[in-house]
């Protein structure tokens, strides 16, 4: 086994879940390339959320796509899946033959700068089911990803950077919490590709 097997069949968690870090997996012009037209043809829309009965409309962008009009529910909101363009289709197929998963669906998150981020919380809808694998394809300015356990506190963090991809499985919905960190320093915009299995 090569040094890179190693490094990506790593756990990045040291207990309770598994995490792959990849690395970039796509060439700098192939990752500027597929930024550039998901910036511009994505229908991007503000998220919103229903906090304690208040309807919260997030700086950030969504986009939610999938095999069928599959319905997402989360932060008390639902949204019904757009079906595949080719880009997506595309990278669907690269991050499948990577990681060993087929995936139905993609929530596509899009943040402006580094002044948008995302809180701590747990992608563990029941409609995702238990134990299942979310695979994370990052394009754009790099940002700082961090893990939280949800027992014991522990935090671990690393880069994600432009073209790369991070995988979660296992029991890692379950145990820890995930965020990104807001930043000043970050002025350029990333957009975030997080490919789904919805059960029926």
């Amino acid at each position: 086994m090569d040094l890179f097997q190693e490094q990506t069949n790593r756990n990045f968690l040291p207990y309770d879940g598994t995490v792959h870090y990849h690395g970039p997996i796509l060439s700098k012009s192939s990752a500027d390339l597929y930024l550039n037209v998901l910036l511009k043809d994505i229908p991007w829309k503000n998220d919103e959320a229903i906090i304690f009965g208040k309807r919260i409309i997030t700086k950030r962008k969504v986009a939610w796509f999938g095999d069928s009009d599959y319905e997402y529910t989360y932060s008390n909101t639902t949204k019904k899946a757009l079906s595949w363009n080719k880009e997506l289709s595309e990278l669907k197929l690269i991050v499948e033959e990577i990681s060993g998963n087929k995936f139905n669906s993609c929530l596509l998150n899009l943040y402006n700068n580094g002044q948008e981020g995302m809180a701590w919380h747990s992608d563990d809808e029941k409609s995702l089911g238990k134990n299942t694998v979310i695979a994370s394809l990052s394009l754009g300015a790099e940002r700082k990803f961090s893990f939280k356990h949800k027992s014991s506190g522990e935090q671990i963090s690393l880069i994600l950077e432009h073209g790369s991809l991070l995988i979660m499985k296992g029991e890692t919905q379950t145990n820890w919490l995930h965020n990104l960190s807001k930043t000043k320093s970050v002025v350029n915009p990333r957009v975030n590709l997080t490919f789904r299995t919805i059960i029926s």
